[in-house]
């Protein structure tokens, strides 16, 4: 019997209607999708895109109705793509769905809806106490020790303690090892030289490895050659320390095809790994489905890697 997975069909002046409704024929061949989107608003997006709605395009959304206006910021659009993903959260909290898979958001909408969350991952964090952010594909998958900061706070948060816990929790919930942890500094200091934070890192290093009892975590590892051949080979996951460090040559390899998954939560949720697409919402270029079908495949299937 196939899974049911709740879909946040994210910004309505966003590509992502876009691609569920390009995506249902192959979406439904692997699992039932429940549309956490209105009927009013689905058939005015598919009106837009010059398309009908199929007849088994469960629309099961309770957000307000709002005008579509392709690729603008709006408050009332950011509200119904917040309402949109709370939705399918409680659709899988009440065992309703057994995954979900969320469409992209943007975090400037939420801003202008007066939401007190920056995306998905900090709702999430906050209502369910915790979770992890890994973006990428069985190719190699990226674990986020910080996430949406500033870079000028980035040092500052490493923490001999928080880092060392965090990989301790990553542990338990990503069992591919090893795990390279990236250094912050070029050259990981040479040895002190451009500065000290990784001496933090490796001693946190040191410690996630005496708590979980095996050499699992590697580390610092030079992060400008963390995505060379030979690193790709040794390391299926690695942790970056901030946003940008791990996710900008994670998408200059894997850009189409990777996804984002939160872990450690009590339910599944899984997410492309792209923005809205604003520049060419609703419009005759056709955006790539392949992120979005690895969301529901790894959503039904969990985790698996690449022998390449």
């Amino acid at each position: 019997m196939a899974k049911t997975v709740a879909i946040s069909i994210g910004d309505l002046n966003g590509i992502g209607f876009q691609i569920a409704l390009a995506a249902h024929k192959s979406t439904t061949k692997l699992v039932k999708p429940l549309y956490c989107v209105s009927s009013e608003n689905a058939k005015e997006a598919a009106k837009l895109l010059k398309t009908a709605l199929p007849s088994d395009f469960n629309c099961i959304g309770t957000e307000q109705y709002v005008t579509i206006n392709p690729g603008q910021v709006d408050a009332r659009a950011g509200k119904a793509s917040f309402d949109s993903f709370v939705q399918a959260v409680d659709l899988c909290v009440s065992k309703q769905a057994d995954a979900m898979v969320t469409l992209p958001i943007t975090k400037a909408a939420w801003k202008e809806a007066r939401l007190p969350y920056k995306g998905h991952t900090t709702y999430l964090k906050e209502r369910f106490g915790g979770g992890i952010m890994m973006l990428g594909c069985p190719q190699r998958y990226v674990l986020l020790y910080t996430e949406h900061i500033p870079l000028i706070n980035v040092v500052p948060a490493i923490k001999f303690e928080a880092l060392r816990d965090f990989l301790v929790d990553a542990k338990k919930y990503c069992p591919f090892g090893p795990i390279g942890v990236l250094g912050v500094n070029p050259h990981n200091g040479d040895h002190g030289a451009i500065g000290s934070e990784d001496d933090i890192v490796r001693k946190a290093v040191i410690a996630a490895n005496d708590i979980v009892g095996s050499p699992f975590f590697e580390g610092p590892v030079v992060a400008d050659a963390a995505f060379s051949p030979n690193y790709l080979k040794h390391y299926k996951v690695v942790v970056a320390l901030y946003h940008d460090q791990g996710l900008a040559p994670l998408k200059a390899l894997y850009f189409e095809e990777s996804i984002n998954i939160t872990l450690g939560l009590p339910i599944v949720r899984t997410s492309v790994d792209h923005g809205t697409g604003y520049d060419i919402a609703y419009r005759d270029q056709k955006p790539s489905l392949k992120s979005y079908q690895n969301a529901i495949e790894i959503a039904v299937k969990g985790l698996t890697f690449s022998s390449n």
